[in-house]
C-alpha cells in the first residue's frame, strides 16, 4: 500500500530494511517497512493525502516538519489504521551523499504478490546501512541481516565501493568484523577484502 501510494504520488523510493534484506540474503522477520523517499516538499500533500486513501495518516504538516528536520536521520512514521503495520520513511536530505548514491543505484526486482515490481536497496547500499545500524546499536540482527548477504552475493559484490563508503562513514573496523564473521561461516569473499 505505501509502495502504490508513492507510485501514485510519484515519489521515488527504494525499499530498505529486513524486507530488501530477504531479496539478497537470508529472510527474517520484521514488523515494519523501510523505504527511502526523495521526497520534495511540493509532493508531500499528494503523497499524504494517497496515504489516506489507504488508511496511512501521516499528515502533511507532519511531513513537512520531518522533511526539514537536521539533527538526525529521524523518519517519517505512518501506521495502518486496522492492522497496525508501521511504515518508516526515510527522506533523502541536503548532503546526504550516501542514500543519494542509494536511490541512483537502486534496482527493479521481481518479488512474489502483493510486492511485484519493486525497487529495492543494492546488497552494498544495504550492507552499507546495516553496518551504520550495527555500529549504532550492535544489534546481532544486523549482524545476521549482512552476513546473510555475504554468503549469498560475495563473489558478485562491489568490494570497492563497499571499501570506500567504509573508508568515508568511519566503518572500516565494523566491516573487517563482518568480513571475517562471513568467511568463518564459509561466504566466498576476495581475498584482499
Amino acid at each position: 500500500m505505501v509502495i502504490e501510494a508513492l507510485d501514485a504520488a510519484h515519489v521515488p523510493y527504494l525499499l530498505g530494511g529486513a524486507l530488501a534484506g530477504a531479496v539478497w540474503g537470508e529472510p527474517r522477520s520484521t514488523l515494519d517497512v523501510d523505504l527511502v523517499i526523495a521526497l520534495r516538499p511540493e509532493q508531500i500533500p499528494a503523497l499524504s493525502a494517497e496515504l489516506e486513501q489507504r488508511d496511512i495518516l501521516i499528515p502533511a504538516d507532519i511531513m513537512q516538519t520531518q522533511l526539514e528536520e537536521r539533527r538526525g536521520d529521524l523518519a517519517i512514521v505512518g501506521y495502518h489504521l486496522s492492522t497496525g503495520f508501521k511504515a518508516e520513511l526515510f527522506p533523502l536530505r541536503e548532503g546526504d551523499a550516501l542514500r543519494a548514491s542509494a536511490l541512483a543505484r537502486r534496482e527493479l526486482v521481481e518479488l512474489d504478490p502483493p510486492l511485484e515490481r519493486v525497487y529495492v536497496h543494492t546488497p552494498e547500499d544495504l550492507i552499507l546501512y546495516k553496518l551504520q545500524y550495527f555500529d549504532l546499536s550492535a544489534q546481532t540482527k544486523h549482524t545476521r541481516d549482512i552476513v546473510g548477504i555475504l554468503l549469498a552475493r560475495g563473489p558478485t559484490l562491489d568490494y570497492a565501493y563497499l571499501a570506500k563508503w567504509a573508508g568515508q562513514l568511519g566503518l572500516q573496523q565494523t566491516w573487517r568484523h563482518m568480513v571475517g564473521e562471513a568467511r568463518r561461516v564459509g561466504a566466498q569473499i576476495p581475498p584482499e577484502e
